[in-house]
């Protein structure tokens, strides 16, 4: 009531994010890129997939399908950091089916490598993803079965 009440008398440009924090998934673009129901694209944050587009490189139609799997369609839950959109106007979210953090499961998977810490601000569950990339690494799984990238990521 009072948060109404404060935003009335401020006016539009104090009013709450009008981002709802649950959408439907209508589109998976690649295996970190979604688009939810409303049209907006949702880039997942820290991570970085393989590409489909526009050139389809080593793994990247495993980690589309997979991210397919996790999400499309589905109901999910986007939890915003420091950054709301990237330069191509996407907005950057960790992204949630019921409590699995997508971003953390494609790393796990080995589908997807973390972004070092250092090269943006939206970092709040870094050592979550580096935890997930290490274990993928030790497991050899997905992009880090291959020693050649194990090494150029070293």
């Amino acid at each position: 009531m009072v948060l109404a009440l404060v935003a009335l008398i401020l006016g539009p440009s104090c009013a709450p994010a009008s981002h709802p924090a649950t959408l439907r998934v209508i589109e998976v673009k690649d295996g970190d890129t979604i688009v939810v129901e409303g049209g907006q694209r949702v880039r997942y944050i820290g991570i970085d997939a393989p590409e489909i587009y526009p050139k389809v490189e080593p793994l990247g139609i495993e980690a589309w399908q997979a991210n397919r799997a996790l999400v499309e369609g589905k109901i999910v839950r986007l939890e915003e950091d420091v950054s709301d959109k990237d330069k191509y106007g996407r907005l950057l979210r960790y992204v949630y089916v019921d409590h699995t953090c997508v971003n953390v499961e494609l790393v796990k998977r080995g589908l997807a490598c973390v972004y070092p810490e250092s090269w943006f601000p939206d970092n709040k569950y870094y050592h979550q993803l580096k935890q997930a990339e290490t274990e993928a690494k030790d497991e050899g799984r997905g992009l880090w079965e291959n020693k050649i990238f194990r090494q150029e990521r070293q």
